[in-house]
């Protein structure tokens, strides 16, 4: 990637972040799919699963529980083995937050705003 390029990437992460993070589910999801298709491997299944989890929030905030639980397993599952990654994400720590709120989905718990996942940024590797 070339500066300008490695400049546009960052810039549109974290523009991807932010709308995650407001909980603009259907915007973040857009915005997160730009990004999938400029990184391939492990970045791409990372970035996958954090899609589908914004689809499933987006399903609940809907109220569609099942496809909520659905999308969110298999975002967590996309995820949970890449934590080594760095993307400028603490994933050990989002993925902590989805298993609970997977939990609670899958025992149908009362959820509450912290229960809502949010992105925390750390430095950004250069791609």
């Amino acid at each position: 990637m070339s500066n300008a390029d490695i400049k546009n990437f960052k810039a549109n992460f974290l523009n991807a972040l932010n709308l995650f993070n407001n909980q603009e589910w259907y915007e973040a999801h857009d915005a997160f799919e730009d990004i999938w298709n400029t990184v391939d491997g492990d970045e791409r299944q990372i970035i996958q699963g954090i899609i589908q989890v914004s689809v499933s929030q987006f399903h609940l905030s809907k109220g569609n529980l099942n496809g909520a639980t659905i999308l969110l397993g298999e975002g967590l599952g996309r995820i949970k083995n890449r934590t080594n990654i760095n993307l400028g994400i603490d994933l050990e720590t989002f993925c902590k937050c989805l298993e609970e709120l997977l939990r609670k989905l899958q025992y149908s718990e009362e959820l509450n705003e912290n229960d809502k996942p949010y992105l925390l940024t750390q430095e950004i590797n250069e791609f």
